[in-house]
């Protein structure tokens, strides 16, 4: 039984000394590619447009889509120079005084807002942004919207192209306001600690497609 033992550990010794004495492998080369560096050895800073950071810590209304040429004027509600506040953004829920306290709970931290006219059909667009310390409330705002979306009534509803969840509805029937027989089309999606939001009114129905197309051209901005 030792004479066992003795032979196993021999050819184990054996074995490391026969490793030991060839040429060492080389490894394999890394997949990626080498960062460019600056003269200091570190690698060289984002530019303003790839840094998203340095966009959304910017002029929010700059990351807003332009008017369209020939559009006409339509001032957001209750909006000062391209800003809305919390308490004006509240006024637009159901209970202004429950928004007001989502908000708060969500660390609202500014939005911006456009809009405009073309024919019958008017647009808003809102630009809403979360501080994102405790909660993750652009995401948490977005998928609120497609709660209240979806029972919105019937309607053609799509991805917005780009995003993870973003969404689109036009819906199918016409509501009345003011005496006004007007039809409704909507989208909203997030990216980092903001969340998109657009309406639609017009007085015929909205394609799906008009929606879908300028969600995807406003996220694009984001």
């Amino acid at each position: 039984m030792a004479a066992a033992v003795l032979g196993l550990i021999a050819g184990t010794c054996a074995g490391y000394l026969v490793q030991a004495g060839r040429e060492p492998t080389a490894l394999p080369p890394l997949s990626q590619p080498e960062l460019a560096r600056t003269e200091g050895g570190a690698p060289p800073p984002l530019s303003a447009a790839q840094d998203r950071k340095v966009k959304a810590d910017g002029d929010l209304r700059a990351l807003l889509l332009r008017k369209p040429a020939g559009a006409g004027e339509s001032r957001p509600g209750r909006a000062t120079d391209g800003w809305t506040g919390l308490a004006e953004l509240a006024d637009t829920y159901g209970d202004p005084a429950d928004g007001y306290g989502w908000l708060l709970s969500k660390e609202f931290r500014r939005a911006a807002v456009t809009g405009w006219r073309e024919g019958t059909r008017t647009v808003q667009i809102r630009l809403i942004q979360f501080r994102q310390q405790e909660v993750l409330g652009a995401r948490e705002a977005a998928e609120n919207d497609d709660y209240w979306a979806r029972q919105g009534g019937a309607a053609d509803s799509g991805a917005i192209p780009g995003t993870g969840d973003g969404m689109a509805y036009a819906y199918r029937k016409a509501r009345t306001e003011y005496g006004v027989r007007q039809y409704l089309a909507r989208a909203h999606a997030w990216r980092g600690d903001i969340e998109m939001e657009i309406w639609i009114d017009d007085t015929g129905p909205v394609p799906k497609r008009a929606v879908l197309d300028l969600a995807e051209r406003q996220m694009e901005r984001l």
